[in-house]
């Protein structure tokens, strides 16, 4: 299947949130009351079921869990270190830095369970799954971890109330017990599923803004630059050292290509930060997306997509 063809419904959603919020009653205030139905409940629903539907692999798991945090981990420390690389010492304001470092690090999930089911059917979107599951705690460790610091909000608090952390400890709690919800909810737990990925990415296209990115240039060129560059190539690197398979690898690619969470700026301006910098920072990450996954999938993966 062409590469177009893969990408074109999940960025269409997009597109058509950016024009109903645009142009339509259907404005931001609308969409920012689905972003909060979305990430406190229908999207912690489907990923709890997306980790707990399946038995995992312990053997491919642990080894692409390692590959994840690993990828993980180097994102988080390339995003730290900006500020003092040669030649960018002294150009960043703290909290810009604080509040703009998630770009790099951070992921759409709804893109990525979307692609991984196209691209590599079922078993690449429970691979997916394992790495949101793996890489969210991490990940939002390393967003609220700044933040908390430079604004002195109670670090431990802003991870414990996080519904995503919670949705993956539970999913991965049950996967390993062996739970699984009832067979007579197994229908609601899809639609909830379907529903959170539709409204996901379209109400990460209605979040869509460029008017402050002009404000520090040179942060924003380093995160994104972290976001869609250097991270698939070092996912590239680490599937070779950690020996994944084909899939594995293609997930692990589709994954570190990914634009950043939609939420970055939610988090950034419920913590008192500059929720429009970083929404202008999410817009470019998204659009991005439409390069770096083609890209990831063309001559990263080690077969063709579809």
């Amino acid at each position: 299947m062409h590469l177009i063809e893969l990408l074109l419904p999940d960025f269409s959603l997009i597109l058509v949130g950016y024009l109903l919020c645009l142009h339509t009653p259907l404005n931001r205030p609308v969409w920012l009351a689905v972003e909060q139905l979305v990430y406190y409940f229908l999207f912690p629903v489907f990923l709890f079921q997306s980790i707990v539907r399946a038995p995992l692999d312990l053997h491919t798991a642990s080894t692409l869990m390692g590959a994840g945090l690993a990828l993980g981990a180097s994102g988080i420390v390339l995003a730290y270190a900006l500020p003092h690389l040669p030649g960018l010492r002294g150009r960043f304001d703290a909290r810009e830095h604080a509040a703009s470092a998630q770009i790099a690090f951070r992921f759409n999930s709804f893109i990525g369970l979307a692609m991984a089911e196209r691209v590599a059917g079922p078993v690449g979107q429970q691979m997916i799954a394992v790495l949101i599951g793996v890489c969210v705690p991490l990940a939002n460790v390393g967003a609220v971890w700044p933040m908390a610091r430079h604004g002195e909000r109670g670090f431990g608090r802003e991870l414990a109330r996080n519904p995503l952390i919670i949705a993956t400890l539970l999913g991965l709690a049950a996967n390993g017990l062996g739970l699984l919800p009832p067979a007579w909810l197994g229908g609601t737990l899809q639609r909830i599923g379907s529903t959170s990925i539709a409204l996901g990415l379209m109400a990460a296209g209605a979040g869509m803004q460029l008017r402050s990115v002009a404000d520090n240039k040179a942060l924003g060129a380093g995160v994104l630059a972290i976001r869609h560059v250097l991270q698939p190539l070092a996912a590239w690197l680490l599937a070779r050292a950690f020996g994944l398979g084909a899939v594995e690898t293609t997930a692990l690619l589709i994954f570190s290509a990914l634009p950043t969470s939609s939420s970055c700026y939610v988090l950034a301006a419920r913590m008192g930060y500059n929720g429009a910098y970083v929404a202008g920072l999410v817009t470019l990450s998204t659009a991005l997306g439409a390069l770096s996954l083609p890209w990831a999938l063309a001559y990263l993966a080690p077969y063709p997509a579809g």
